[in-house]
Parts: structure tokens; sequence; C-alpha cells
């Protein structure tokens, strides 16, 4: 057991089983680990507060089973992040080195948690996405690969074509270390389509291995034939690098951008920091190779440390269509998107780039920090977007980190997956992204159950049947009748930190008993609820008579593998509640939920490791542990099939 010591000044936390202090200096992690209160607290938590009613009443014919889930207290004093899994698994620093583990192949590969529709090579350790582009009729996506094991370290560019990003077909790795400006290292970076259709990639090139992670430097590398729509060999021209650090940060300078063409000049930014101060570090080019530094940075921002993986992309105010990164024209927006090296999870603003100035500003609807907009309020990181221009539509790409230990990810000789490539577009209010999962990935939906005008009472589970519950695709609408049962909004929850206030309260809520919610989906769940991954909604009112709609998914009670990191993973969703209905719609992929609320305003991502609930023996429920009745107008839910081609 974990237990952790709180010092009610809020200058400092200790874990006794590992001893780490965290200092003041790293508040974020003080927000994240030890709890805001100076005591613990006792609640029923995850389970229901006052048990399943049994109504044999609400059975369905050949759909329905209800069961009984017995409530249990516990006793909580933090949220359970700070242990060996901070770099084991979750969303978590990858360039943590594991020596003995760098080299060792795995004999056999264990499929038991292995996705069967989402991307990932036959075996060893992958992270970013990595230059995801479309040409002469295939999508690639390049990735942070280690060929030697299932932990990070020796890193080159696996490569993988596509005619649909659902099967894929492996290629040799693109770009390896082999020579002085990236014999340490070929991390991630991002492809630009040149006129002519000549694609060039831009990447981060290690030359020291101190200080670490690594002395960085910015290189580019040009196919050998352009007439090869696979582009299987590139070449990396010795007058690399083309970007060095001056008087920036050596070990923090890294991920260059897709470029954009405006003015004269290609223009690409360069994630770093200064102190703990995130940079966008702006470069202008006249012909590609050449570089110079401008004065100013595209965008910076003090107290939110190193940016990695940043992305900079046009949208359209305007419609679904994606818009090619150097379009700029009346009616178009600007995203800014950075990954958090301090936090482990990224965030984006929405707001105006001026193309005489070379700035970015973000709208004053947008929090620039810590606690601004997430694609995804999960397991979720170094994403990257393209611009698919046979499709006229932006596609986002993330990489999901394992959360088992890596003790555990050796052991099955596999680590991490990309998730379900998304397309996304500007919410018509201007002040949000909306993502949902390509279309195509319905070519692989096998047998459908169907049901409507289902009511879920306080304390009913209802068993979907007649699909695959460890591998599919669920859609789910719920209505309801009234808003007076939402529960009150804690004014309390106010002093928690704003970036984690979703996360908290739903680790402070759970699926106990409540108003109207907690409701949703019990996912990869176990016959009797020994274990269960559920995604819901929980309806909040405000002492001013709004509503805050909370979106969970809780990897909590996913799992009865104590060695696990389970974290409870919410975010807000942004929701006009007049027509008193909400959306859910998961992925479910054996070891991976991935789950879109209400259109894709709100997107959650779990990683579990169940050891009853694992393929045949996992099951699908819907739940409602709210005193206001909850009818699920339609539920659609379709057995997955996996890709004939996947690596």
């Amino acid at each position: 057991m974990l237990e952790l010591t709180i010092s009610t000044s809020s200058t400092a936390c200790r874990t006794k089983q590992h001893n780490k202090t965290i200092p003041p200096s790293h508040h974020h992690l003080h927000h994240l680990f030890c709890l805001q209160t100076p005591h613990c607290l006792h609640y029923n938590h995850h389970n229901m507060e006052e048990g399943i009613r049994i109504d044999k009443s609400k059975e369905l014919k050949g759909s329905i089973v209800l069961h009984d889930l017995h409530p249990f207290k516990i006793k909580v004093c933090l949220f359970p992040l700070f242990n060996d899994h901070i770099n084991g698994g979750g969303v978590m620093a990858f360039h943590k080195v594991y020596m003995n583990y760098q080299t060792l192949n795995a004999i056999n590969v264990k499929q038991i948690y292995r996705t069967g529709y989402h991307f990932q090579p036959k075996q060893n350790w992958i992270n970013d996405p990595n230059a995801p582009m479309y040409y002469k009729g295939y999508y690639h996506l390049f990735y942070q690969y280690n060929p030697k094991g299932a932990v990070w370290g020796n890193i080159v560019w696996a490569h993988s074509v596509s005619k649909d990003m659902i099967n894929w077909i492996p290629l040799d790795p693109a770009i390896v270390p082999s020579k002085p400006f990236d014999k340490y290292g070929c991390w991630s970076g991002s492809a630009t389509i040149l006129p002519g259709n000549k694609p060039v990639i831009l990447y981060t090139g290690i030359i020291d291995k101190k200080p670490a992670p690594g002395y960085q430097v910015q290189n580019y590398a040009i196919p050998a034939n352009y007439s090869d729509p696979f582009l299987r060999d590139w070449i990396k021209p010795d007058d690399n690098p083309i970007v060095k650090p001056t008087y920036e940060n050596v070990s923090s300078f890294r991920d260059p951008t897709t470029a954009w063409f405006n003015n004269g000049h290609w223009k690409m930014i360069v994630g770093s920091k200064h102190k703990h101060r995130g940079i966008a570090y702006l470069y202008r080019s006249r012909d590609f190779v050449k570089w110079t530094k401008a004065k100013h940075t595209l965008h910076d921002k003090p107290g939110t440390g190193m940016w990695e993986c940043p992305d900079f992309f046009p949208v359209s105010s305007y419609g679904q269509a994606g818009l090619d990164t150097s379009v700029l024209k009346a009616g178009v927006k600007h995203v800014f998107k950075v990954s958090l090296d301090m936090t482990r999870f990224e965030y984006y603003t929405i707001g105006t780039y001026d193309k005489i100035k070379d700035k970015y500003y973000p709208d004053n609807t947008s929090i620039d920090g810590w606690a601004g907009l997430r694609y995804d309020y999960g397991n979720f990181y170094a994403s990257k977007t393209f611009f698919d221009p046979v499709q006229n539509r932006r596609i986002l790409w993330g990489w999901a980190n394992e959360s088992s230990t890596s003790y555990e990810d050796v052991a099955k000789g596999w680590a991490g997956i990309q998730l379900i490539p998304r397309m996304v577009w500007l919410d018509p209010r201007g002040k949000q992204l909306l993502q949902w999962p390509i279309h195509e990935l319905e070519t692989l939906r096998g047998d459908n159950v169907h049901l409507s005008d289902v009511k879920l009472n306080k304390g009913d589970v209802v068993e979907v049947k007649g699909i695959t519950p460890a591998q599919a695709d669920v859609d789910v609408m719920f209505s309801f009748s009234s808003l007076d049962e939402a529960e009150t909004f804690d004014p309390e929850w106010s002093k928690l930190p704003s970036e984690n206030l979703a996360l908290e309260i739903c680790g402070i809520t759970g699926t106990k008993q409540g108003g109207l919610g907690p409701f949703g989906l019990l996912t990869l769940a176990s016959n009797k609820l020994e274990e269960y991954t559920p995604v819901f909604f929980r309806v909040f009112k405000t002492l001013d008579n709004t509503y805050k709609v909370l979106m969970c998914s809780d990897a909590t009670p996913s799992s009865l593998n104590k060695n696990e990191y389970k974290p409870s993973f919410a975010g807000f969703v942004d929701v006009d509640l007049s027509a008193k209905k909400l959306s859910i719609r998961s992925l479910i992929d054996h070891s991976v939920v991935e789950s879109f609320g209400e259109g894709g305003k709100t997107v959650i991502t779990s990683r579990v490791y169940p050891t009853i609930a694992v393929a045949k023996d996992a099951h699908l429920f819907l739940f409602n542990n709210g005193t206001e009745t909850v009818t699920v107008k339609s539920v659609d839910a379709w057995s997955m099939k996996s890709p004939k081609f996947m690596n």
C-alpha cells in the first residue's frame, strides 16, 4: 500500500513506499499526487452506494441480464498516482532508461492484452506518431520504435503505409541513427509536402548523450526516389543539422512541426523551454535548407514547462472541411497544441495567427496553460495532425502508453499503441475542437445489437448481449426528463487545482449514488462485476443555477491486479442540456477504451488490464446509479473485426 504524508502548508508531500519528496517547485506534482485536504476521506468509492436493485421486469428478450453490486467502504487518503508507474505506465515520461531491458527481445509475445483493431507493431516499444502524410495513393505513418525491446531506447523511425488508415503494411525503418548529427537518436518530427508534391521530413537528432536526455539539433531527410509511392528509402543530406541551438536549452529543443508558407518564406517551430516558460521558437527559410531564427517566438507561456511535440494548423470557422497547413484566408482560425513534459498531458488553444508579425494570439475564450482544453483527458500524448488532401479533412494521431509496469511490458513483449485516427474540426461556436473516429473504422463493424427506449432506474445494471464486448464499438444516446435531481456542485471543489478539477471530482465521487447520474457504460466488465471500467456522466448544478456535466472514464475498478496504474480520468462537457440528452461512443479493444462524449466534445482514453474480464469473459453493461430515471433512447453496439493487415 502506498502511504502519503501530507503537509498542510502545501509545500511538500512524501511517499513512504518510495521515500520521495515532491518539492514546492514541482507544485503540479503536489496537485496531482497530494489530496487537497489535511485529512482522509471516507466514502463508498466506485461501487454503488445503495447496491443494485434487481428488477426482472426490465429484462429484454435475449439482450439483458441484471446483476447485483455489493457496496463496500474504503478509506481514501490520496489519488494513487505517485508510484513506479510514473515511468512504467500511463501517460508518462518516455525518456527513462532501462538499460537491462532495452535490448531484451521478446521470445513469445503475449496476446492477452493486444488490441484487435488499433495500430501497433507485432512486438516491442512504440511511442510518438511522426510525420503522418498522404503521398501517391498511400497514407504514411512513421513512429518512434525500439526494434530491440519493450521499453524506450534504441529509437528509430518505423514506417507503415495504408490505403485506409485501418489496414497497415510495415516497411523497413525510414530513419535510423547513422551520422554525427543523429548518432545518439532520431527523435520526433513532422512532414511537409513541398511544391511539386515533394515530401520532406524534419526531425530531431541527438548528437551527444549529455546533457540528459541528449544534446538536440534539427535535421531534414528527403526521399531517395520520389516515384516510389511507398517512400521506402530516405536520404539524410550531409548539410545537416539545419537548425542548431545557440543560446537555447540544448537538452530541451525538439520536435519540429510541419512547415507553412507565407510572405515568401517557409515557417516552422521547435518546442523548448527557458526555466519554467514553455517556448515555441520560430524559424524561417526560403529554400527549406537554410533556416533563420526569428527575433521573437511564435508563442510562449510562463509556468508551463517544456513544450514537446508542438502542432500549429489552421481550421475553418465553418463546416468540417480540413485545411492545408499553409492556408491563410478569411474565416480561418488557428490551433496551437503542445505536449507538456511536466504533466504528461497536452493542451491546445484556439486563436489568431498574425501573418505579418508572425505571432500567435490565443482567443480570450481559450485558457492558455495547464488548465486549457485537451484533445483527450486520458492516456493520450505526443499527438500529431496532418491534412488529408484526398478527403479534405484534418486527421489527428495520438499515442497511448501502457498503464502496466515496465516489468510486465517486458514480459508480454510489447508496449504502446497508436489510437484510432480522428477527424478534427472547429465546433460551430468556435470555442473548441470536435473529434470523431475516421469513418473508415466502420468497415470493421460486424454483428450489431440495437436497443431503444430502455428505462434505467436507480441501481439498474443492464447487459448488452450479442456482440464481442472485448472488441466492440458502442454508441449510446441517453435522455432524462428533468434536471431537478442534479447534485449541487460543492463550492469546496473550487479549491482543487483547476488543471485537474474534473479528474479529482471523478476520483471523489466515482460511481457512487448521485442525482442525475452517474449513468453510462460498464466496459470490459466481469460477469459478477469484480472488474469493470465505467464510462459515465454526472450532472451538477452550481450555486448560480448553471449546470456542469462531468464525463469520467474510471480505471480504478478495472482490474484486480494491484500493480497496475489505474487512474480516474475526467473532463467537463460544454453542452446545452435543454434537449435533456447526452451521448457516449466507446471504442473498446481489449486493453483500451476510447470514449467520445457528446459528439466528440470531450474525449477520454483509458488503458486497462482486467484479470477476469478478458476476451470471451468480458461483458458490457448499461447502468444508472442516480435518483433520476434515465432512458436509453438508443444503443447500437457492434462486434469489431480485426483489420486484414496490421503490421
